[in-house]
């Protein structure tokens, strides 16, 4: 039976939520997310891919541009190549199908000159971003959409370990790159884990007015957090030291730190 959502936001938040909750199928469904690291062999459903997409092309896009692109990678091959490129993570070699996500400003780009225009805007960082959200967008979408239909999904912020390699090994064409993978497939039962605490809504939420003013709030986090890692086996740990350590030098974005001039390799201007 599926959990009412105050029971789905006791086991997100492990507080009480303070105010009476809405309480509908879907938003059942966006609060019981959670990464799924095992899979079935089995193939995905008939035309659950497609369906997923289709939930992707549904999203908003700014100005209609429709700036990204998917690949969605079947091969076995090609999945142990793109798990190797990304830190070996092994999910990626077992989930039945790999999603691609790309920022992509070469379709905009072949459009442009096809009607003989230089496609100038596309040099800018806004494009960049604007496209980076869009992208980020659609494939939040898809995962809702999969996961509605008893899929499970996992990002892999990984597959920037090494884009341009990624790039070639997918045939991306001049300006775009892949930002994000996504595994998906049916979850293996025997080995899931449990679903994460997240900061309460005292740290992340302002009204009228940014209040920087969250050193209890976040502590708070940590115990939640930290009980959580204990429960499922895991190492004890404070969520602000892990999260702090990360950021504290450029080692902590894992080789990413030379990701602007990539970008430029691989045809973004960024002016």
């Amino acid at each position: 039976m599926v959990a009412d959502v105050k029971a789905l936001w006791q086991t997100r938040y492990r507080q009480e939520p303070p105010v009476a909750l809405p309480d509908n199928a879907v938003l059942r469904a966006l609060m019981s997310h959670h990464s799924v690291r095992n899979y079935l062999p089995d193939p995905l459903p008939e035309g659950a891919l497609e369906m997923g997409i289709a939930a992707a092309s549904s999203a908003a896009t700014s100005s209609n541009l429709q700036t990204w692109s998917v690949v969605a990678v079947e091969g076995a091959e090609t999945r142990a190549k793109l798990a190797e490129l990304s830190g070996g993570q092994k999910h990626i070699a077992v989930a039945p199908v790999f999603l691609v996500w790309v920022v992509d400003l070469s379709r905009l780009e072949r459009i442009a000159q096809a009607r003989g225009l230089t496609a100038e805007a596309l040099d800018y960082e806004e494009a960049f971003l604007m496209s980076t959200l869009d992208t980020g967008i659609a494939a939040q979408n898809a995962v809702v959409a999969y996961e509605s239909m008893g899929l499970g999904t996992v990002y892999i912020g990984g597959l920037r370990n090494h884009p341009e390699e990624v790039a070639a090994l997918l045939g991306l064409p001049p300006r775009s790159v892949a930002v994000v993978g996504m595994c998906v497939g049916l979850p293996d039962p025997a080995h899931q884990n449990g679903f994460k605490p997240r900061l309460g809504q005292d740290a992340v939420v302002h009204r009228e007015r940014y209040d920087a003013h969250d050193a209890d709030a976040v502590a708070a986090y940590d115990k939640r957090a930290n009980d959580y890692q204990q429960e499922q086996g895991l190492p004890s740990r404070l969520w602000s030291v892990t999260a702090s350590d990360r950021v504290e030098t450029k080692q902590g974005l894992g080789g990413r730190h030379v990701m602007r001039s990539v970008l430029n390799r691989l045809g973004f201007a960024l002016k």
